[in-house]
């Protein structure tokens, strides 16, 4: 089992960097908007992961520097997410609201639709 999501995280990762789309480029005030709002969202994800490459593409299009924390690689990111979200599942968009409150976005399709709706481009 080892070899065959060894083999397959390569695919992906070589499908990622074959076919990534460009970064959407905004107006510089409306990029430097959406840069100051999307300072309260990360993304835990797995660079391999095909659901991660599926919102990393998303935030590309959109144009949006979300910062990622790799919680595959990184064991306090893993940490994060299980206290935060409960959970040890990417993609997981971390959002933290004006009044100081945090919700966590598990699902690819969810995070993608939030981030379409939250910043029109």
């Amino acid at each position: 089992m080892f070899v065959i999501r060894w083999f397959l995280g390569r695919i992906i990762f070589l499908v990622d960097s074959l076919f990534r789309p460009g970064m959407h480029k905004h107006p510089p005030a409306l990029q430097a908007q959406y840069d100051l709002d999307a300072g309260s969202l990360s993304l835990y994800q797995y660079a391999a992961c095909p659901f991660c490459v599926k919102v990393r593409w998303a935030m590309r299009r959109l144009g949006l520097n979300i910062a990622l924390k790799d919680a595959k690689r990184n064991p306090q990111y893993a940490q994060e997410l299980i206290e935060g979200g409960g959970l040890l599942k990417v993609p997981c968009l971390r959002i933290e609201d004006e009044d100081g409150s945090v919700r966590w976005m598990y699902e690819s399709s969810d995070i993608i639709a939030y981030l379409q709706q939250r910043f029109p481009g």
